[in-house]
């Protein structure tokens, strides 16, 4: 193999050089010129909350609400009572919250969104990681992720117990059908990708089993089985083993609860599910709050 892949690992790593900046353009874009509302309850007002979930859920995005409020109001304190990645069941009080009624109030909406989209996304992803749970498939997630929250969702897909595939298109080289019309050949593409991309893994897409045999002939570090049959996905699998397991093998497209477990079982090595992140449905959280003078 030319190159080294291994999908990102899901530990718990935070994405710090981000996140300030994803939360100072949620807040921007909510609070405008001013919270209008907010500025109807008396300065020195303070209150008491609770969130709760309303669903059985994956708990996500802790340190983005975490840091709505700070940048709003040091004096806002939260108090965590579960951390990212734990299981939350229906009406769990999860978050208590106390300080200054203002910053509370301009900063709920801010915070339960980056909770609500984050959850979901590590909640699927959980999902989807216990339907293969034995097999010793991975599962994955991809680039079809919310504009502006790439490494937000990246982070809930781990807290999910799901890995990540690249990043962006910076640091693996991926070469789709188009890519290979413009190279000439998946072979011409795969030797291109050597020179340009040194170093970086290099994994080729293919709907065939003639277009995996070319791939794996290449010498591609990962091949993509893009919506191949359940039939020919264990015929690449057999293929590959007795070439040295020369290749990693992901499987991709037309992925559902309802298939992957089918998928999983052909000995496929990664299955990618670009639903974890752009089929976002927000867990549904309720943040109560009592006023106090």
């Amino acid at each position: 193999m030319h190159g080294r892949f291994v999908a990102r690992s899901a530990v718990l790593t935070l994405p710090t050089a981000d996140l300030p900046a994803q939360v100072r353009a949620a807040l921007a874009e909510d609070i405008g010129s001013g919270d209008v509302t907010a500025a109807l309850v008396p300065p020195d007002q303070r209150v008491l909350g609770t969130v709760r979930c309303r669903e059985a859920a994956v708990l996500c995005g802790s340190a983005w609400a975490t840091e709505a409020f700070r940048q709003l109001d040091p004096l806002v304190t939260l108090t965590w009572l579960a951390q990212d990645g734990d299981t939350l069941t229906a009406d769990q009080e999860f978050l208590r919250i106390s300080g200054p009624a203002r910053a509370v109030l301009t900063g709920e909406r801010t915070a339960l969104n980056f909770l609500q989209t984050l959850s979901a996304t590590a909640t699927a992803a959980r999902q989807y990681v216990d339907a293969v749970a034995g097999t010793g498939c991975e599962i994955l997630d991809t680039r079809k992720t919310l504009p502006g929250l790439r490494s937000a969702q990246k982070y809930a897909t781990r807290c999910g117990g799901a890995r990540n595939h690249r990043m962006g298109l910076y640091d693996m080289v991926l070469i789709k059908e188009n890519h290979i019309v413009a190279a000439g050949s998946i072979a011409a593409a795969v030797e291109t990708a050597r020179r340009t991309a040194i170093g970086i893994p290099v994994e080729v897409e293919v709907e065939t089993l003639a277009e995996f045999e070319l791939a794996l002939a290449a010498g591609a570090d990962v091949i993509m089985l893009d919506e191949l049959s359940l039939a020919d996905m264990r015929e690449a699998v057999s293929r590959n083993r007795a070439a040295g397991r020369a290749a990693k093998l992901e499987a991709s497209g037309n992925v559902s609860m309802q298939t992957v477990r089918a998928i999983a079982e052909t000995g496929v090595d990664f299955i990618s599910i670009g639903g974890i992140t752009k089929h976002v449905r927000a867990v549904d959280l309720s943040m109560r709050l009592t006023f106090r003078s």
